[in-house]
Order: structure tokens, then sequence, then C-alpha cells
């Protein structure tokens, strides 16, 4: 058993609950829905994730014209530099 357990309601509270981070994941349901509905079935293939060619978090919209189905493993690498940073 671990020394000092996790104090999960602290850890939402201080990141997860957060009106930033609420908004960031209905705006990633809402893309997964609305690709849902495009496909016309209710369930993306599993290992597949919906991307946005334009991230949120530079200006994209979850429009259907800005989401893709990509690997997961493809989704969620990020490029980064010769040092390391996220690019």
């Amino acid at each position: 058993m671990p020394r000092n357990p996790r104090d999960y309601r602290a850890e939402y509270v201080a990141y997860d609950g957060t009106p930033k981070v609420k908004k960031a994941r209905a705006a990633r349901n809402k893309a997964r829905r609305m690709m849902e509905k495009a496909n016309g079935s209710k369930d993306i293939p599993k290992g597949m994730d919906v991307d946005h060619v334009k991230p949120i978090s530079k200006g994209g919209k979850s429009v259907a014209s800005n989401l893709r189905l990509r690997k997961a493993k493809d989704n969620r690498s990020y490029k980064r530099t010769k040092h390391g940073a996220i690019a």
C-alpha cells in the first residue's frame, strides 16, 4: 500500500474542475459526437481518436471540416524540438 495515497478530490479541484479544463473537455466530447453522427454510426472504430486538424488551442473549431479520424497513438503524440520541448 502506498505511504501517501492520492487525494483525488484535491486534484480535481486544482485542475480538472477548473472552467478552462471543463470547456476543453466539452469541446472534445462535442467533436466526438459530431464525428459519430457524420459516420452514421454510434461507435468510432477501436483504436481511433477524433482529431482536430487545426487544434482547439490554436483557434480551431469543432466543425466537420476540421475533424478527422486518426490512430490513437498518432493523435496522442506531439512533435518535439531537438531539446524535447513540444513544437
